[in-house]
């Protein structure tokens, strides 16, 4: 099995190319500038990996690049800037394709602009396969079923401050900031209220914590496949505030990388909170660690499957594309946990 990596020379694209090559995957390191791709190949043990060299604005090249091989894995952001020429090569080179996106706006144009050119092509597109996107959108699926017909879906990010950030996470989420969050209401999506949210008690803690609107991929995706009224998100408040504070001269300065150490000592968690038309409520969990690690992990094991197994034609969510319950407990082994109650 083949499958290239966009992005590989970037931080996250690299940490894909070495999950591959961990999984006895051949990767194919795919970008704009050669000697940028040898470099990451032989940082990551990958010395001997195929590069090849592909412009965004290449229209023959870029899906050339993709079309020998089995599958596509995009960690080129901010995708809000970079993103879509890489779906569109993928659909063109009919390779299926996933990405790391946790941009909101980005994530909502491409369903919107090629979910009928991917299932024309015979090709399945999955954004979002990052430990936020995925993992939030496997177990709000989950939580959903457990009171169905479902009235409204809370989708929060309650990772605790820690675990780092790259240049590449950093400049994502200015682009998050610019465009401003959405919130699903009665059947369509529009700007999020401002105001916070009640204070949320973590899974796993005791204290409860003030919790603020936020752009998060899940208000997206959940409502392709759960009938809800509302659906709408959040993240700490601590943590939106240091999101905020990222202005373009902080930005620059962000290190491209994220130390081993620092990411070991990081975790993430993302939670779903669904309430029924009945008023019954169900709750659900997924966390790990190493949020960088994990979505190279979640990423290349989407791909892998989209290889191995295919999936329906089209942009699909991640709980569209692949079993919710057996794509959670596939990264149990990699510290991951996850409940629903």
């Amino acid at each position: 099995m083949r499958i290239a990596v966009y992005g590989a020379s970037g931080f996250t694209g690299g940490l894909a190319v070495a999950e591959l090559r961990r999984r006895e995957i051949t990767p194919v390191l795919v970008g704009r500038d050669r000697e940028r791709l040898r470099a990451a190949a032989v940082r990551v043990g990958a010395a001997d990996a195929e590069v090849r060299v592909a412009d965004l604005a290449d229209p023959v090249g870029l899906p050339a690049a993709f079309a020998d091989c089995d599958a596509v894995v995009n960690c080129a952001g901010p995708f809000t800037l970079w993103g879509e020429p890489v779906v569109r090569a993928a659909i063109t080179g009919e390779t299926p394709y996933v990405d790391t996106t946790g941009e909101q706006g980005y994530l909502r144009r491409v369903f919107d602009t090629f979910g009928k050119e991917a299932e024309c092509a015979g090709v399945s597109v999955v954004p979002a396969m990052a430990d936020d996107g995925g993992p939030g959108d496997l177990i709000a699926k989950l939580v959903a079923d457990r009171v169905a017909p479902v009235d409204h879906v809370l989708i929060a990010d309650l990772r605790l401050p820690g675990g780092g950030a790259s240049r590449g996470t950093a400049r994502s989420m200015a682009s998050v900031f610019a465009e401003g969050a959405l919130e699903y209401a009665d059947g369509a999506w529009r700007p999020a209220r401002d105001s916070p949210l009640e204070v949320i008690v973590p899974p796993g803690e005791t204290a409860a914590v003030p919790v603020t609107t936020f752009a998060l991929p899940g208000v997206v995706t959940i409502p392709r496949h759960v009938a809800a009224r509302r659906v709408h998100s959040a993240i700490r408040t601590d943590v939106a505030t240091l999101f905020a504070s990222l202005t373009p001269d902080i930005m620059d300065s962000v290190p491209e990388t994220v130390a081993d150490e620092v990411r070991a000592n990081g975790r993430w968690l993302m939670m779903a909170e669904a309430t029924g038309r009945d008023g019954s409520r169900a709750r659900g969990w997924v966390t790990g660690p190493d949020g960088y690690g994990l979505t190279a992990v979640i990423a290349v094991e989407g791909a892998r499957r989209l290889a191995a197994h295919g999936a329906s034609p089209g942009v699909l969510t991640p709980a569209q594309a692949y079993d919710p319950a057996d794509f959670l407990n596939f990264l149990v082994p990699h510290g991951v946990t996850w409940q629903v109650t």
